[in-house]
């Protein structure tokens, strides 16, 4: 299991009429997640994508505990929990600065070869970085 930590301060922007988080913004909050745990890795989206392989998607799952607000510090905790084939799931925990679990979710992307838009599997130099922790 691999497990990569990361911080975010809620900007004003982020925020509705109420001053909470708006629900939307979560999915960007789990981007920086996973953009930072494969940077923490040693690999980046950019590398894959300049390497022929792109990452889109698949499914994308969140469930709100508390609202973040406006000049939060969040963490955001993200885990690898099994070693990715032609997929990769990431979970995703989101704290504020007292410790307290305000949001939980789970995205699942696809590994997809560039030049013939179809799945593939996980590159091998990304599974030697990884494959570590399992």
């Amino acid at each position: 299991m691999y497990i990569s930590e990361t911080t975010v301060r809620v900007r004003y922007a982020e925020t509705d009429k109420m001053g909470y988080v708006y629900y939307g913004n979560y999915t960007h909050y789990y981007e920086v997640g996973r953009v930072e745990a494969l940077r923490q890795l040693g690999t980046s989206y950019k590398e894959m994508e300049d390497n022929g392989v792109m990452l889109p998607v698949y499914t994308c799952n969140i469930k709100y505990l508390k609202p973040a607000l406006y000049d939060d510090l969040l963490v955001i905790k993200t885990t690898i929990k099994e070693l990715p084939t032609l997929k990769i799931t990431f979970d995703y925990e989101i704290y504020n600065q007292k410790s307290e679990l305000l949001n939980t979710g789970n995205t699942t992307l696809v590994f997809i070869n560039r030049t013939t838009n179809r799945p593939c599997k996980a590159p091998e130099s990304f599974l030697e970085k990884i494959g570590k922790f399992f």
